[in-house]
């Protein structure tokens, strides 16, 4: 056991992948290996009685495949790419998940659903709803109606914004980079490893970079740090980790000391509906 024993007491936890996490680098295609591992993997968080979340990115990376589109798409493509892609990455997952015997629900969400007061309310009571019933919800953004989402949006941001709406203990963000640096690692071979962020300063801010190594998600590290303000300021834990190997869910909930903790920082000034 790590610094971090208390971990292993979190009860609501979103888990948030991304498209680099899930497609095959070479092909762009899903890696059914890895999908699988992550599917047993919170099934058995399930079934020692964690409440899970999964937010799933790979819809437009999934349906661009299945169009066989190139990578610089219209907007129209992307709505119509997420369109055929949500259908076959929720036929994927249900299959996976009804292995282990373990019921999922699809949740799509728009910023709109987020901003009106009735429409948020009705999907905090969906998700609470669900997770009484012992359902793992399957949440992506709508990206085949929403247009300002698809070109600003990103699914870090959503994973924080489910976490803060749905009171989680824990936010689980699994990147293609180990946790948080003082620099980019890949073009600063001196960048050092950030093991842990108590609070976060407009320095911290600083150094998040807007940009992506994997050509398939849309967030970097600044988007991270976004996230990582909504989760903390909603009194969310939020620890971001490499999702090479999915696995890594079970050492974080073990109380290893892996990727980057951010602790959770409540501020009582802190409105998610106007942050967005």
């Amino acid at each position: 056991m790590g610094k971090r024993d208390y971990i292993s007491d979190k009860k609501r936890i979103v888990v948030k992948i991304g498209s680099s996490s899930l497609t095959h680098k070479e092909t762009g295609i899903l890696d059914l290996r890895k999908l699988e591992s992550l599917v047993r993997v919170l099934t058995n968080l399930r079934n020692m009685g964690k409440e899970v979340i999964l937010v799933s990115s790979g819809a437009i990376a999934v349906g661009r495949k299945k169009l066989n589109l190139s990578d610089k798409l219209t907007l129209a493509q992307k709505q119509a790419c997420a369109a055929v892609g949500q259908a076959q990455l929720m036929m994927v997952y249900q299959k996976l998940f009804s292995e282990y015997n373990q019921s999922v629900a699809q949740l799509l969400l728009t910023k709109i659903t987020m901003i009106n007061d009735i429409s948020r309310a009705n999907a905090i009571n969906t998700f609470n709803e669900l997770l009484k019933l012992g359902i793992i919800p399957i949440v992506n953004e709508n990206d085949t109606v929403s247009t300002y989402e698809i070109e600003f949006g990103d699914n870090d941001r959503l994973s924080a914004i489910v976490a803060a709406l749905t009171d989680a203990d824990l936010l689980i963000l699994l990147s293609d980079i180990d946790g948080l640096f003082t620099d980019d690692p890949n073009i600063n071979k001196n960048a050092e490893f950030i093991e842990e962020v108590p609070v976060i300063d407009e320095k911290l801010l600083g150094m998040g970079k807007s940009t992506s190594t994997s050509n398939v998600g849309t967030g970097g590290m600044a988007s991270k740090l976004v996230a990582a303000q909504i989760a903390t300021y909603s009194d969310t834990d939020m620890i971001i980790a490499n999702g090479d190997d999915v696995h890594i869910i079970e050492r974080i909930m073990d109380g290893e000391n892996i990727g980057t903790l951010f602790r959770a920082n409540k501020n009582e000034a802190f409105d998610v509906k106007e942050f967005l």
